[in-house]
This record gives C-alpha cells, structure tokens and sequence, in this order.
C-alpha cells in the first residue's frame, strides 16, 4: 500500500511521535497551523469515515481517548482545543487514511469553512 500514514505507522518513514499505543499513533504534523497540531491516526488503514466498519468502534473510541491524553499532556487541557477530522476530498481531506487533527495553543478567531 502506498499510503503515508500506514509507511509512518510502520516506522518506514519517521515522525515526531508524541503517543503510541498498539492500535493508535499520534505525531506531530509537518504544516502545523497552530502551536501545538498533531495528528491521530489508527495504525490500521481506514481510509475514511466511510469505510468504518463495527469492529472499529473500539479504535476509534481509543482515538478520542488518545486525543484527551495528549492535550493534557500538551497543557491544552485548560485552554482548550479542536479537533478535527476532514472526510473526503470536498472538505479537505488530503491523505485518505483516517485521522484526527489536535490543534490548540492560540486563540480561535473564527471558524475554517471553506465557501
């Protein structure tokens, strides 16, 4: 598979990691929009919300989890912060493996809706 995500979950690319568990990879992304944006992902190719099927329920709630145990980590906790996941190519998904932006750490001024 030619997938980005699933050559960083694997390890054939490197990434600044900043959890990881048997199912879920988190690390930082390399555009970052904000002091602190990290991508979620599960380890195990989805290519969109789409494609879930019943037996990802438990990866995906372990994705919210994650989520959590990084903002806390990431002193966003207090703040607060967004997350974010784009499905589909119309609202912006680029690499179509699933993931979860975490984005915190300045003042949201606005919503991001293209039009």
């Amino acid at each position: 598979m030619d997938c980005i995500f699933c050559k960083i979950a694997s390890g054939q690319i490197p990434s600044e990691k900043v959890y990881e568990s048997q199912k879920i990879l988190a690390f930082k992304d390399i555009n970052p929009v904000a002091p602190e944006h990290i991508l979620i992902i599960p380890k195990k190719h989805i290519s969109n919300i789409e494609d879930l099927a019943v037996d990802d329920s438990e990866d995906i709630a372990e994705l919210i989890f994650a989520a959590k145990e990084i903002a806390r980590e990431h002193a966003l906790s207090d703040k607060g912060y967004r997350l974010i996941i784009n499905n589909g190519r119309a609202a912006g998904q680029e690499v179509f493996h699933l993931h979860m932006h975490i984005i915190g750490g300045k003042e949201y001024l606005g919503p991001m809706i293209a039009k």
